[in-house]
C-alpha cells in the first residue's frame, strides 16, 4: 500500500513540475509574440519530453543525488514513509506556488522536503555539509550568474548592431529564438526529470527507463492543462521583451542548465530562466522590480514550507 501511494504521490510531484516549470524554456517566445501560447506550450512539451527520455542515458549523478542518500542514513533514505513524505511536500508546494502564478524551484522544493523528513527522523544528523556543497550553493549562485551573464549578452549583441549596423533578419532571429526555446526546455528535462524519478526507484517494478518515461507523461500533462498563471508572470510580468532579449535570455539559460546536467550540479531551471529574463529588462530598463521581489520572496519560503510540510507528513505516516 506504501508503495502504491509513493507512485501516486510521485506522479502529482510530476504534474504539478510539469505545471509549474514546462513554460518556462518558451516563456520568451510568448512573451515576445514570437509565437502564440498554444504553439509554445506545444513546443515546450515535445523538448522537454526528448529531454525527460535522454535524461535515461546521461543523468546519473542528478538521480544519486536526489535519492536522499549522503544527506540522511540509508536506513531512512530508502524508506518509502520518508520518499513519500518528500514527494507529498515537495508537490504540495510546487502545486500552491503554480495555482498563484508564483515560478519556483523544484529543485528546491525537493532539498527542503528532504532536509523537513530528515530532521524529524535522525535531528541534526542530516548531512548539512554536503547540503550546503551539493544543493544550496548552486541554488544562490544560478540567478545571480544567469542575471550578470543575461545582461552582458544583450548589452554584447546591443554593442554589435550598433557599431558594425548590421542588418536585422527577423525570421533568422525567431528561428534562432525557437531553436534556443527547444534547448531550455530540453535541459529541463534532461535536469529535473532524474530528481522526480529518484524517488520511485525503490519500487521494484521500476526500472529507470520505465520511471523516466512515466514521469515524463505526467510532466507534460501538467504543462499542458495547468501552466497559464506562471505563463504569464514569466512571459509578460517580469519585463516586456523584445525578439532580441528573448533569445538572448534563452542562450543563457541552454547554456547554464546543459553545463549543470553535464556535472550532476542541481541547479535550478527557473531560476536561471528568471534571472537571465530579469537580466535582459535590466539593459532595456523595462523591468517590474515589484513582481520580482515577490519572486525572490517565493524563492525564500519554498524551502522552508516544503520542509514544514514534510517533517509533518513524515511524522503522520510513522503514527
Amino acid at each position: 500500500m506504501l508503495l502504491i501511494s509513493l507512485f501516486l504521490a510521485t506522479l502529482f510531484l510530476a504534474y504539478s513540475n510539469g505545471a509549474n516549470d514546462n513554460f518556462k524554456g518558451v516563456a520568451t517566445l510568448f512573451g515576445s509574440r514570437t509565437s502564440s501560447y498554444q504553439t509554445a506550450i506545444l513546443w515546450a512539451t515535445f523538448t522537454t519530453f526528448a529531454g525527460a527520455i535522454t535524461a535515461t542515458f546521461f543523468a546519473g549523478a542528478l538521480i544519486k543525488n536526489f535519492s536522499g542518500k549522503g544527506l540522511v542514513p540509508d536506513a531512512i533514505a530508502n524508506a518509502p514513509e520518508f520518499h513519500i513524505a518528500v514527494v507529498i511536500a515537495a508537490g504540495l508546494t510546487v502545486l500552491i506556488a503554480t495555482l498563484m502564478g508564483f515560478p519556483i524551484s523544484t529543485t528546491h522544493s525537493l532539498t527542503g522536503a528532504i532536509l523537513g523528513a530528515g530532521l524529524v527522523a535522525f535531528g541534526l544528523q542530516v548531512n548539512f555539509a554536503l547540503l550546503g556543497t551539493y544543493f544550496i550553493l548552486p541554488l544562490l549562485l544560478s540567478p545571480i550568474i544567469a542575471i550578470s551573464l543575461g545582461a552582458g549578452i544583450y548589452s554584447l549583441s546591443n554593442y554589435i548592431n550598433s557599431k558594425w549596423h548590421l542588418p536585422v533578419n527577423k525570421k533568422m532571429i525567431d528561428t534562432c529564438h525557437f531553436i534556443s526555446a527547444g534547448i531550455v526546455s530540453f535541459a529541463r528535462g534532461l535536469n529535473d526529470t532524474p530528481k522526480i524519478v529518484s524517488l520511485i526507484l525503490i519500487i521494484e517494478y521500476f526500472s529507470i527507463q520505465g520511471g523516466m518515461i512515466t514521469i515524463a507523461i505526467a510532466m507534460a500533462l501538467g504543462g499542458l492543462l495547468n501552466s497559464q498563471k506562471v505563463a504569464v508572470t514569466m512571459s509578460e510580468k517580469i519585463t516586456s521583451m523584445n525578439h532580441t532579449q528573448g533569445l538572448s535570455a534563452n542562450i543563457v539559460t541552454g547554456v547554464l542548465v546543459i553545463v549543470a546536467s553535464r556535472f550532476g550540479l542541481p541547479v535550478s531551471t527557473t531560476y536561471v530562466s528568471v534571472g537571465s529574463i530579469f537580466g535582459v529588462g535590466l539593459i532595456g530598463k523595462k523591468t517590474n522590480t515589484r513582481i520580482f521581489y515577490q519572486i525572490l520572496l517565493s524563492w525564500i519560503l519554498t524551502l522552508p514550507t516544503a520542509a514544514i510540510i514534510s517533517g509533518i507528513t513524515y511524522r503522520l505516516l510513522q503514527g
